[in-house]
């Protein structure tokens, strides 16, 4: 199981970060493992629909008319510059920030202030080389900042998988219950993992 090897592979590296019991280590895995399948992967954005694209990015596309919204479709660095534009410490379209900082690591650390930070925890400078991420060791680590940096392991103590995945998904508590994207496949994946973590 990925997982384990990679629990057992990176140890220091989650010893570190304080994932160390059982119901952290399922809670961790659970989500990366919901998220980016646990590869080193970077967020493709390359949509085809009007609909689709609505639905990734329901703000920045607010009161856009469908014309506007094609202009972007099929079309993943032009997609990512726009909706990520002055967001995130991101510059404005025209910087390129959007694509440069999209999404990256197990747990999808998405733009250039996000990788200032990660930048600074770390002492490796993912501003310069936002590629790095595509790399697994530096995926991981990324999530393992992202997890500390929210206080996840304090949710996780309390098996509060609603707070850990409203934080990741929707970047604040919510008062529904289950309403982050793909909860069910969450709530699946951590009964999975805490009899892997027993």
């Amino acid at each position: 199981m990925k997982a384990l090897e990679l629990s057992k592979k990176y140890r220091s590296q989650l010893d570190k970060f304080d994932i160390t019991s059982p119901l952290r280590k399922a809670h961790f895995f659970a989500q990366i493992d919901h998220e980016s399948g646990m590869k080193a992967i970077r967020e493709n954005l390359n949509y085809s629909t009007i609909a689709a694209a609505k639905k990734a990015f329901y703000t920045p596309f607010k009161g856009k008319s469908n014309a506007f919204i094609s202009l972007y479709l099929r079309n993943p660095e032009k997609m990512a510059n726009y909706v990520y534009a002055n967001r995130n410490g991101n510059g404005n379209e025209g910087t390129g920030d959007g694509w440069k900082y999209r999404a990256g690591g197990m747990i999808g650390t998405t733009g250039k202030a996000n990788f200032e930070r990660l930048s600074i925890v770390t002492g490796v400078d993912y501003v310069k080389d936002p590629e790095l991420l595509n790399n697994e060791a530096d995926s991981l680590i990324a999530a393992l900042v992202f997890w500390k940096d929210n206080k996840l392991n304090i949710y996780a103590d309390r098996d509060k998988l609603d707070a850990i995945s409203d934080i990741i998904n929707k970047g604040r508590l919510t008062e529904a219950y289950g309403d982050s994207n793909g909860f069910q496949d969450r709530e699946k994946k951590l009964k999975v993992y805490k009899e892997v973590f027993k």
